[in-house]
């Protein structure tokens, strides 16, 4: 009993000690302008100036290129790099491009990164070398102030700790950004020999890059964004010396090599430099929550999904929705069947049960599939195992491949939708109530039938084929539908490839209320 006791006092004085630092004052900072005299700035000149008040949208749907796009853009960068994530590994990629970020600020110029502190875990003493080169900052989002002992820091502040930056964008000069859903990790760049993440990013250029600008600099001076420097040890210099030392170690590691060689043939970056990359020139919206989200004190019109309803509008003919983490609610439920009602046709691609990482997400979407499919939408379910249709695989230069839809050993974690053929989003939103309600998000609205056009066309060729299609039987009793090519249809009566231990999880959780924190 006295050990108990003991510990409970002991735990208590923790989380009262656990306060976090004073927030001001603060070095100020914005995004640098007059950059238009970079390599950046005068490559994409010539095209900008044929296309006015519109932006040049370049997809990045092979991992590796999502990779090679950021290391090469770090490479180039002459005067500033801003960078927003949620998730940034120590990992083969992750150090590989923490080794970017402090190449391109040993040439003078300013890094500002800025992550979500839910998983740096394990990452303060890179964080603390990181911030103490003179060219880099690093701040942190609704930080723990307890470091070693985060999860204590929810039993005060739960509702700010629950509450988490999902933006993701990697800003080079103020000339081009990369925005969309990938984090900084293995499973998101195509090197790991476990689950692949089926992902989706765009390289712009253009009047996009001064609003994503705009949106870091209010994020960087938003209330939840720390100084590392008063969060973290310090590094002192030979805390510094060995990490530059750990990271030239893992350049030149064997295993890493094939991902270097992958970057050193790239020709993104060089074709953007060259003025040869393939781009859609499109009238692009920026839409993304106000940082005050983060503390729960944003207005209804500073969220993202008002912005989202807004440039949208009400489609006429059709919509094709890609959502990894797809829990629709009944608001949701309400939207689409309404829609389907008006005669557009509604059709949603989100993870099987097989696929998703996360299972009580699947939890909260699985019970709304039946009020869904009973209204007329189209729901495909993305298998865990799933290559391309060998008429597909060619090669299609920067972009190869599909990571919008599958690769082998893939779990989805693209978002995307269009609307009508003419209008696509790509960005960090998932459908879920913590995308709508707790994280903040960001992302890209393009004006663009190209585009909209392309995830059209996936729907129509390469989900069947990638998917289950889920539906209802005569009895009312979901059934997956599993297409190949030159095969017959094959039909399961319960969820593919999955045990009846995780089935009945997943019918307990989905009578939970949890949806909230989904």
């Amino acid at each position: 009993m006295f050990r108990v006791l003991l510990a409970a006092c002991v735990l208590t004085g923790l989380v009262g000690c656990a306060q976090l630092p004073p927030l001001d004052p603060r070095p100020e900072s914005t995004a640098l302008t007059g950059t238009d005299d970079t390599r950046l700035g005068r490559a994409v000149a010539p095209a900008a100036a044929a296309h006015p008040g519109l932006t040049g949208i370049h997809p990045l749907n092979d991992p590796r290129d999502a990779f090679a796009a950021r290391v090469l853009l770090a490479d180039v960068a002459e005067r500033s790099l801003d960078v927003q994530y949620y998730i940034w590994h120590r990992d083969l990629s992750g150090l590989l491009l923490f080794a970017a970020l402090k190449d391109a600020a040993d040439r003078g110029v300013r890094v500002r990164l800025l992550l979500d502190d839910n998983n740096t875990s394990g990452l303060d003493p890179a964080i603390a070398a990181l911030d103490a080169h003179p060219d880099i900052e690093v701040r942190l989002f609704n930080p723990f102030p307890l470091r070693g002992a985060r999860m204590l820091g929810y039993l005060t502040d739960f509702s700010r700790l629950n509450r988490r930056m999902h933006n993701k964008s990697f800003t080079a000069d103020n000339q081009v950004t990369i925005v969309g859903g990938r984090n900084v990790g293995d499973e998101y760049f195509g090197a790991t020999d476990g689950t692949v993440f089926s992902d989706l990013d765009v390289v712009a250029a253009g009047p996009a890059v001064q609003e994503v600008s705009k949106e870091f600099d209010r994020y960087w001076a938003s209330e939840s964004a720390y100084p590392a420097s008063r969060l973290v040890p310090p590094a002192d210099a030979a805390a510094r010396a060995a990490f530059a030392e750990e990271l030239a170690r893992h350049r030149a590691a064997p295993e890493t090599a094939g991902y270097v060689a992958a970057v050193r043939e790239s020709d993104i970056v060089q074709a953007l430099l060259a003025g040869r990359l393939s781009q859609e020139w499109a009238a692009t919206q920026l839409v993304s929550d106000d940082p005050a989200k983060g503390l729960d004190r944003a207005d209804a019109k500073g969220l993202l999904t008002h912005q989202v309803g807004v440039i949208f509008g009400s489609p006429t003919s059709r919509v094709d929705l890609v959502s990894p983490y797809f829990v629709p609610e009944q608001t949701g439920v309400d939207l689409f069947t309404g829609m389907q009602a008006r005669g557009v046709k509604v059709r949603i691609l989100t993870n099987a049960l097989e696929s998703n990482d996360v299972a009580p997400v699947h939890a909260g979407y699985a019970k709304w599939r039946k009020p869904l499919l009973a209204a007329g939408v189209q729901l495909f379910e993305l298998k865990r195992q799933s290559d391309l249709p060998k008429k597909k695989k060619k090669d299609k230069g920067p972009e190869k491949g599909n990571g919008m839809t599958g690769s082998s050993a893939s779990s989805l974690h693209a978002k995307t939708f269009a609307a009508d053929g003419r209008r696509a989003f790509v960005g960090s939103f998932n459908f879920d109530p913590r995308s709508a309600r707790l994280n903040t998000e960001l992302g890209l609205i393009i004006d663009s039938p190209t585009l909209a056009g392309a995830i059209g066309t996936v729907f129509d060729e390469d989900v069947p084929l990638l998917a289950y299609e889920v539906k209802l039987d005569d009895a009312g009793d979901l059934v997956w539908i599993e297409r190949s090519e030159g095969g017959a249809p094959v039909e399961y009566t319960k969820e593919p490839n999955t045990g009846i231990f995780k089935r009945a999880l997943i019918t307990v959780l989905s009578v939970l209320p949890i949806d909230w924190l989904l």
